[in-house]
């Protein structure tokens, strides 16, 4: 299938609804039955058919279709957040005194959930610097039964080799997992390369207007039973069908909007790598990174989600620089239409002195948009004055 088919038609079936270009948003919680007989078989086959909407709702399910055949899944689950899915992805696969290998640093929900929620239920973790697939080894237990990745993750941006860890993981009947979300399913399709599941925050470019807050499982249509009859359904962190409505909406422009965002991108990881104020940018596309060859083998495209470091040991020169932006908002997140700036200093006292061992909160974490980049490259200009002066 292409993508414009998958976009535009997939699941879309038309004539049940007036032939309306835009499908409807079935906003019901509950669904009715003309006997005993049918409401039985349905509830039977809950996961394939409409009989509560906190288990299947017909616009949940055009947009579960399209997101599996996006990421070359049999099938997919859509999720209240990205964090519900990680959980449940995670939760439905371990139990009591089981072992997770994780790469190092992933999403802050993720680490909270592997080191603060599982560890109270006998399930241990080893986070290991996934740029060497001989780290996952070295840490591979009797017990481990999930490889845990994020590559690119979403702050420094060290890639896995997506290939040799399923590779690895299938040799010891280990379960592969990914957050896909810096790449989409346009820009890394994970599955292909021998990963079992892959875990989208669908709040970022999957909707891409800032205004839904959603999570997506993608994976084989057993396992994606498994989840629904289990975690999916006994957490309740259903997605509602007026967000599912907004995703599809967003799968739309999805390829016009990574498009744009990436040639925005390289233009201003280009201005930024030539600046006096810049110690460094981190960009998978970037012929500086280090895994370079790595990201243009496995990835089709980047994005626009880049950190840059500065140069300067005060905070408040970090603080000076991302509030002197007029054009990048500050918040969190990602994937919208608005170019945003992350300072890794919120996490920071402004007391902490200068020469602190740990000092990575000279880090700017930054989101090209959809804006203009040489409005974007201007407004950085003038905020970097700032370091460049100090």
């Amino acid at each position: 299938m292409d993508i414009s088919y998958i976009l535009n038609e997939l699941g879309e079936e038309r004539s049940q609804y007036f032939d309306a270009v835009a499908p409807p948003v079935i906003q019901t919680s509950n669904f009715t039955f003309p006997n005993v007989e049918a409401m039985r078989q349905n509830l039977q086959r809950e996961y394939d058919v409409p009989f509560y909407t906190r288990g299947n709702n017909p616009t949940v399910q055009i947009l579960r279709k399209k997101l599996a055949a996006l990421e070359g899944a049999e099938d997919a689950l859509v999720l209240a957040s990205g964090s519900a899915a990680i959980s449940a992805a995670i939760v439905a696969n371990v139990a009591q005194g089981d072992h997770v290998v994780c790469v190092a640093k992933p999403y802050s929900w993720t680490t909270r959930l592997l080191q603060n929620l599982l560890s109270r239920f006998g399930v241990t973790t080893t986070f290991v610097d996934g740029t060497d697939v001989r780290n996952f080894e070295a840490a591979l237990q009797a017990n481990t039964k999930i490889i845990y990745l994020e590559s690119p993750n979403t702050f420094t941006f060290e890639l896995q080799d997506l290939e040799a860890v399923a590779k690895l993981a299938k040799s010891k009947g280990i379960l592969t997992m990914i957050d896909n979300s810096y790449s989409t399913p346009l820009y890394q399709q994970p599955i292909r390369l021998g990963i079992d599941i892959s875990i989208h925050s669908a709040s970022k470019y999957i909707g891409g207007h800032s205004d839904v807050i959603a999570g997506v499982i993608c994976g084989t249509e057993e396992m994606m039973r498994k989840i629904f009859h289990s975690e999916y359904m006994t957490f309740g962190g259903i997605i509602a069908p007026m967000n599912a409505w907004l995703l599809l909406r967003g799968l739309r422009t999805l390829p016009i909007r990574l498009e744009q965002s990436s040639r925005s991108a390289a233009k201003v990881v280009e201005f930024l790598e030539n600046h006096p104020a810049v110690a460094q940018v981190y960009y998978p596309f970037s012929t500086k990174h280090p895994q370079y060859d790595l990201a243009r083998r496995q990835m089709s495209g980047c994005g626009g989600l880049m950190t840059i470091s500065l140069k300067t040991d005060q905070i408040a020169d970090v603080d000076q620089f991302a509030n002197a932006l007029r054009r990048f908002l500050l918040g969190v997140s990602w994937g919208g239409h608005e170019s945003l700036v992350f300072p890794s200093s919120v996490g920071y006292s402004t007391s902490r002195p200068p020469g602190d061992p740990d000092r990575d909160f000279n880090f700017v974490r930054l989101y090209v948009g959809l804006e203009d980049p040489e409005v974007l490259i201007a407004d950085l200009n003038q905020a970097l004055a700032h370091i460049a002066t100090s």
